[in-house]
């Protein structure tokens, strides 16, 4: 499976990082110090969230792509 999913980033003054968020995968989320190391820890978090929910028979959302917010 490819991942494709949306990512939604941005800078957390409270916890000092930017924050990832990836809203089609219930829960998942990753940060990192820099704009580069928040989507490279996003990319491992997304794998295991996906490995996870193979390991766990749970379905696998298919990526929609642009997700439209109010």
């Amino acid at each position: 499976m490819s991942i494709k999913y949306e990512l939604i980033i941005y800078w957390s003054e409270a916890d000092g990082a930017f924050i990832v968020e990836v809203p089609e995968l219930s829960g998942c989320m990753a940060d990192g110090g820099s704009y580069q190391e928040a989507l490279m820890n996003a990319e491992v978090v997304m794998q295991e969230w996906i490995e996870t929910a193979q390991a766990l028979g749970k379905p696998i959302p298919e990526p929609k792509g642009r997700l439209l917010y109010a």
